[in-house]
């Protein structure tokens, strides 16, 4: 075998990685989800088939049709939920679930922060752009953060922002930095943009990016 075949077969490889691994990627994403929701899903899908006729139930029944149900009962309850939540009825209930919770120690932390967390990035910051640039970890080299708050140092009244910054490929971990709103760089990205930048790696990015320091 000469060595411009040895190149090609390797590059061929590498081609067909290349090609894969995204395809692998989101497979894996989709079936945990199928799988979580599928599990979640399969009592209400037991239930409704012990009322159903036989013949309905059977067909319930069935590994594939009870997943594929399962999904979509999900989606529906998900729907009903999002429809209450904005009820008053609806806010009561969640209200006196917060106050149920908030009386629990371990889950209190765990709930109310990841709820705060949620609240905070859908709620666009007074007087920052949500997504920035540090200097993380030194710089001049810069991260991509989310700016969750902001705070006024009680003795020199320096606004400080509290900034998540997301890992890569898995946004779900990642630190938390206490930043001088001088030392942020503003960017024009939405959240959505940034994660797509965060996920791929930085193989998908908006088409501008304001690397410099200077406020807007």
């Amino acid at each position: 075998m000469t060595k411009s075949h040895k190149h090609s077969i390797s590059r061929y490889i590498i081609t067909g990685l290349l090609t894969v691994i995204p395809i692998w990627v989101t497979w894996l994403v989709f079936n945990f989800l199928f799988t979580q929701m599928s599990r979640i899903g399969t009592p209400l899908v037991q239930i409704l088939a012990k009322i159903s006729s036989p013949s309905v139930a059977e067909w319930m029944l069935d590994p594939l049709f009870q997943s594929i149900i399962a999904i979509i009962l999900i989606f529906i309850v998900l729907y009903l939920l999002g429809w209450i939540a904005t009820l008053v009825i609806g806010k009561r209930l969640i209200a006196a679930f917060d106050s149920l919770i908030n009386h629990i120690p371990f889950l209190q932390t765990l709930y109310g922060s990841t709820k705060k967390l949620l609240l905070a990035l859908q709620q666009k910051p007074n007087d920052i752009q949500r997504v920035v640039l540090i200097d993380f970890p030194s710089a001049p080299m810069k991260s991509v953060g989310l700016v969750t708050q902001t705070f006024v140092d009680e003795e020199t009244g320096q606004k400080i922002a509290a900034v998540y910054v997301p890992t890569t490929p898995n946004p779900t971990s990642g630190y938390l930095e206490l930043v001088p709103l001088d030392k942020l760089t503003s960017t024009s990205w939405t959240i959505d943009e940034a994660m797509t930048f965060i996920i791929s790696g930085g193989a998908v990015a908006p088409g501008h990016l304001n690397y410099s320091n200077n406020k807007d």
